[in-house]
């Protein structure tokens, strides 16, 4: 590698002299080059091998490079959150003042050598049928979860006692209400879709399911059932909602809110202990609002509650004109 790069400039040394001796057009001519490069060589060849070497044209600072001091604010608070995601730590970052967008934050974070890009190893889908939601409450996606047992207290373990979460997601706007309940059938899911539609700030068209029984009967393997509806379908019905259920065993159409599912074990159950049903309640009630208040990446780093805002000052502009 070394005697190659001194071949390349012994190669422009013996051009540079070439054209004082018998002119850059001739040099240009006989070797090949542009003569704006001969020009360059010319003015920068101090008798030395060194003046030769090619220069970086990379500028030593850009106007937008992060300052000293945020630097040093990333750098403490990555090393006081370790283990704290990438937009995690934006957040925190933009709570102490950070103004820069997470892309920023993610160059900075490469360039300290604390930030490294894993490659995807998704495996490519078949395009999905089943559209997303083009509007707010074009489609709702709902779904129910477990609470962790290791998250209830001991005595409530030693009393057998089963907490459920019932999860509701917008498409368009990724909105979420959470309901937390001891139940865990149709009469449960119709009291939550009736809590649903006083939550959401817009009307909803279509409510989308699993095939879970607490949902409808479908595939149920009572035959006098299959077709019978179940308290909840009655309930969607009765308040004029649009009902979906998904393909049986594809819970990626629910993909939503199986995510959203996902980000609860990771960011609020992992840390929680409850000690009944209404302590639940409220520590889920201030999960709610901390989920909806988080940016997300395909809302362009908006939260919910921002996109929504946004959304409706356009329309109340697009109506205005």
């Amino acid at each position: 590698m070394g005697n190659n790069i001194t071949d390349r400039l012994k190669y422009k040394e013996s051009i540079v002299k070439f054209s004082r001796k018998y002119g850059v057009a001739k040099a240009a001519y006989k070797f090949g080059e542009c003569k704006r490069t001969i020009y360059r060589w010319r003015n920068r060849y101090d008798e030395t091998l060194e003046s030769l070497k090619d220069k970086s044209r990379r500028p030593h600072s850009h106007p937008n490079q992060h300052t000293e001091e945020e630097i040093k604010l990333i750098k403490n608070y990555k090393r006081n959150n370790k283990d704290t995601g990438s937009v995690v730590l934006w957040i925190k970052l933009r709570q102490a003042g950070y103004t820069r967008t997470i892309q920023g934050l993610y160059h900075a974070m490469q360039r300290l050598g604390i930030y490294k890009k894993t490659p995807s190893k998704k495996k490519e889908s078949e395009p999905n049928e089943w559209v997303s939601g083009e509007y707010p409450g074009d489609k709702v996606q709902i779904d129910v979860k477990y609470v962790p047992k290791k998250c209830m207290s001991k005595e409530l373990q030693e009393r057998g006692e089963k907490f459920y979460q019932y999860t509701a997601i917008d498409e368009y706007s990724r909105l979420r209400y959470t309901w937390f309940t001891n139940a865990h059938d149709t009469y449960a899911s119709s009291e939550f879709a009736r809590r649903l539609v006083k939550y959401f700030p817009f009307k909803i068209k279509t409510i989308q399911t699993d095939n879970g029984f607490e949902f409808t009967n479908r595939l149920s393997w009572q035959a006098f059932l299959k077709d019978k509806k179940t308290m909840f379908e009655n309930t969607l019905e009765e308040l004029g909602l649009e009902y979906k259920v998904i393909k049986p065993h594809t819970p990626k159409q629910n993909g939503r809110v199986e995510r959203s599912h996902r980000k609860d074990q990771e960011r609020f159950y992992y840390k929680r202990v409850f000690y009944g049903l209404e302590d639940l309640r409220n520590q889920g009630k201030e999960w709610r609002k901390e989920y909806n208040n988080f940016p997300m990446r395909p809302l362009g780093w908006l939260s919910p509650r921002e996109f929504m805002k946004k959304y409706k000052s356009q329309e109340e502009s697009l109506f205005a004109i």
